[in-house]
């Protein structure tokens, strides 16, 4: 227990005292008073409230969770109730002994109902409020206090709380895929909801018929969706169920409507021969031949195979049987390889065969003769007979060469050509030519050529030449104007030219006439032809030497006229001079 305090010297409170505060309502906490500060007082006219008993320190959570209300009157206490506390408190005297030790946090709980107390009756007034006014002592130990709390932070919103984990919905479609003697293949789907919880996998179980003695297939989960049950006893019948995993458990069951019975169910033999073994199969000799021909039938069918009705020879061919098919294995074909091979699949009284033709082929021999029967002109004709070997199959075409005796080398002149005669032209006059022939078959050409025995030659025969007589062309002929010359304007003191075009053999002579008086030698006209073309040039005219030029060309097969006008103008005279 506390030790009393002192009694304090019993001073007036100073009338500008500041108002208690409270903190905000936020907070939830009553904001401690101000150093020196008395505690809030009832209305003028009214007796303070009798003070509190000694309180003890309430647990921090206890002062953050004073209500806000509280603390919003608090801090709604005018400032002149304040003061009248004060003087109430200086006239009656010091209050009675209070505990030293007594906490900031009591002082404040004592000040939050002010305001409530401030609507207590006036007869309730009159009591004696010795102890409403706090020692100055009290509040100076108070301050401390005061500025020692802290107010706490405001704590982060907790995050809401994770969904409740849901196993999934009930597998869907449960079938049986396939039973043997020992065992049962089963196939489902996923379900059709799964949920927040994802899924792990799935439990396979399994109970004899009569009993409920379930018990797990599968040790570890299996995540595919179809599994086998293995190791099952023939003749036992096998109630299945199977179950979904996640972390929130097991899923309804998805259960087979009827037991399974372990017991391999019987079906008739089939062969299912491949579209490309349905007809003869061809290969060259030193392939790898490797044949698959898939069969279904239960139980395991037995499967035999034979070439031409015997047993195969085990030296050659390796034959491989599985429960679904059969393989024909022949490492390095050979010619002999060909044949007829059956496949026969029994189960007990059931059988099916099915046969494939194997042919092996390689390229064929050369032909077996090759003659020249006939020979004229530029032309010879061949003919010769088919391969003794045609390399097991049959034969595609020939291909005829030649060669020139003189250069040896051979040129193809047919090739894939289906007869067994040819009519080889277009040969040169002078030459002798050797022919050959090689056989062509689906595997290529033979690698050998038979050469015809007699050689071809294209003799050279008596011509006489006779050159076509030869005519000479007539070039003589009459001038004629091909461009006859044209009428010009000019102006005197600036010189002129006629131009004409003429043919004519021999060459014609040319004259030029003005105003019909020949021109001759006369200096101030210069005169010129050359290759068919004739020019007059005019030098400097003056306006006599206009009017009416014709220039004529002549020779001994006749003679050509052509006309044309000069004028000649005055040049413009200058305005300064007019």
């Amino acid at each position: 227990m506390s030790e009393p305090a002192p009694e304090p010297v019993a001073e007036a409170a100073p009338a500008e005292a500041a108002p208690a505060e409270a903190a905000p309502a936020e907070g939830g906490e009553a904001a401690p008073a101000t150093e020196g500060a008395p505690e809030a007082a009832p209305a003028e006219g009214e007796a303070a409230p009798a003070a509190a008993p000694p309180v003890e320190e309430p647990p921090p959570a206890v002062a953050a969770d004073a209500p806000a209300e509280e603390a919003g009157d608090a801090a709604a206490a005018p400032a002149d109730v304040a003061d009248a506390d004060a003087a109430a408190a200086a006239a009656e005297g010091p209050a009675p002994d209070a505990p030293a030790d007594a906490p900031a946090e009591t002082d404040a709980a004592a000040a939050v109902p002010a305001a409530e107390d401030a609507a207590v009756p006036a007869a309730e007034a009159e009591q004696p409020s010795d102890a409403a006014a706090a020692p100055a002592e009290e509040a100076a130990a108070a301050a401390p206090a005061d500025e020692a709390a802290v107010p706490e932070e405001p704590k982060a919103p907790s995050p809401p709380p994770p969904p409740p984990k849901e196993p999934t919905s009930v597998p869907l479609e449960l079938a049986v895929e396939d039973v043997s003697d020992t065992s049962v293949t089963i196939t489902w789907r996923p379900p059709e909801t799964i949920g927040n919880s994802g899924l792990d996998g799935y439990t396979v179980e399994i109970c004899k018929e009569g009993t409920e003695d379930w018990k797990a297939a599968n040790e570890d989960l299996t995540i595919s969706c179809r599994y086998v049950i293995k190791n099952q006893t023939t003749g036992d019948r096998l109630k299945i169920r199977v179950v979904a995993m996640n972390p929130a458990g097991r899923s309804p069951p998805a259960s087979h409507p009827e037991p399974v019975l372990v017991k391999e169910v019987g079906e008739r033999p089939h062969i299912r021969l491949p579209r490309f073994l349905r007809q003869r199969y061809v290969a060259n000799v030193g392939d790898k031949v490797n044949l698959t021909i898939p069969f279904s039938g239960k139980p395991k069918p037995l499967v035999t195979w034979t070439k031409d009705g015997q047993p195969l020879d085990t030296k050659k061919v390796n034959v491989r049987s599985t429960e679904r098919d059969s393989i024909l294995f022949i490492r390095t074909a050979e010619r002999e390889d060909s044949g007829h091979y059956e496949m026969s699949v029994k189960v007990e009284s059931f059988e099916d065969k099915a046969t494939l033709i194997l042919q092996i082929v390689e390229l064929p021999g050369p032909p077996a003769s090759v003659k020249v029967l006939d020979t004229w002109g530029f032309n010879v004709a061949l003919e010769w007979t088919a391969p003794k070997d045609k390399g097991n199959t049959e034969i595609t075409g020939y291909t005829i060469q030649k060669a020139d005796k003189k250069t040896g080398d051979w040129f193809t002149v047919l090739e894939h050509y289906h007869r067994m005669n040819a009519t080889i032209s277009d040969l040169i006059m002078g030459n002798t030519y050797s022919f050959r022939v090689f056989s062509e078959n689906k595997c290529g050409i033979s690698e050998d050529a038979t050469m015809a025995k007699e050689t071809a030659s294209i003799l050279k025969t008596a011509i006489d030449y006779k050159p076509p007589e030869f005519k000479s062309h007539d070039f003589n002929e009459a001038p004629k104007f091909t461009t006859p010359p044209s009428d010009r304007a000019t102006t005197v003191g600036y010189s002129t030219r006629l131009l004409a075009s003429v043919r004519g053999y021999p060459k014609p002579k040319i004259e030029w006439i003005r105003n019909q008086m020949v021109i001759g030698e006369d200096p101030k006209y210069r005169q010129m032809f050359t290759e068919g073309i004739c020019s007059l040039e005019i030098r400097k005219p003056g306006n006599w030497d206009g009017g009416v030029y014709t220039c004529r060309a002549k020779n001994p097969l006749g003679e050509a006229i052509a006309t044309c006008k000069l004028e000649v103008k005055q040049p413009p005279v200058p305005e300064s001079e007019k």
